[in-house]
């Protein structure tokens, strides 16, 4: 009877849920090399081509879907045996977390349930709020970890994780209005909303911000019911909006995505949620 690897497992279910080798090679801390030539054996001892490469990710197949769902409960009893049996000191703790509104959307939800559900007597306290409140010298004492953006290079305790398109963004079944650009932005101190104006300041193109929300769903439902677009780091882009494409639009550069690690009481329970980070940012 064949046996299938729970490690040649676990690298699957990360590749299925990061789309991608490489971003799968880091969450697991193995080469990109490593991790294909285990895939190449568990197709090989299944006799089953698992993905199907779309564009730059990789999407699992039919078959790819039945295994994922069934490797999904292998490893969940694996780690809850792991985990009831062990001697070994669990990861405890609390953890302040700080994180702007579009990411919370976005990446908290692929992230929350994994490390909650291997770590659960870590206790998350989420926060989210404009990168300039969280880093702000009221706040920032306030925060363990803090996932922000910014303009600059961080400070001594942070660190670059990517740097980042920022893009126009809206509904691309609206069509833009041909006499006023219509704005929906955060408020003011948003970096997105200082480079939009900015940048939009240097156009001829006429402009208004029709409306101001910080949070991020308060800005979809805005440009879902036509009343403008707006600007986001690329990697925080939700699947309801669309990248929006005008020749009226300026291109808007590019933005640090920084993670500051405050060096708190639970280094570990930070530096374990910062790995988890690290390979969900695109």
């Amino acid at each position: 009877m064949k046996q299938l690897s729970l490690d040649n497992l676990r690298t699957f279910v990360s590749i299925v849920e990061l789309g991608s080798f490489l971003k799968a090679a880091e969450a697991v801390g193995r080469s990109q090399p490593a991790i294909s030539l285990q895939i190449k054996k568990l197709e090989s001892q299944l006799e089953r081509k698992l993905f199907t490469k779309v564009g730059q990710s990789y999407q699992a197949n039919k078959d790819g879907e039945y295994l994922y769902t069934q490797a999904k409960q292998m490893l969940a009893i694996n780690d809850d045996i792991i985990r009831s049996l062990s001697t070994q000191q669990t990861l405890r703790g609390r953890l302040r977390f700080g994180i702007p509104s579009e990411f919370a959307s976005t990446l908290l939800p692929s992230i929350i349930g994994e490390f909650s559900q291997r770590y659960p007597d870590v206790s998350l306290d989420v926060t989210s709020s404009l990168s300039r409140h969280l880093l702000s010298k009221a706040q920032r004492k306030d925060f363990d970890l803090i996932l922000a953006l910014s303009d600059s290079e961080p400070d001594e305790r942070g660190e670059v994780l990517i740097e980042d398109d920022l893009v126009w963004v809206g509904d691309a079944a609206r069509k833009l209005s041909k006499n006023v650009l219509p704005l929906v932005l955060a408020p003011e101190g948003c970096v997105y909303r200082s480079r939009v104006i900015e940048q939009l300041k240097q156009q001829t193109h006429a402009w208004k911000i029709t409306y101001t929300n910080a949070d991020l769903y308060g800005l979809m439902a805005a440009i879902k019911q036509g009343l403008g677009i707006t600007a986001l780091a690329k990697s925080s882009l939700p699947s309801e909006l669309d990248i929006i494409k005008d020749p009226r639009l300026p291109s808007l550069g590019k933005i640090k995505i920084c993670l500051f690690n405050q060096d708190t009481q639970h280094p570990q329970v930070s530096k374990t949620l910062s790995t988890f980070i690290r390979a969900r940012i695109n």
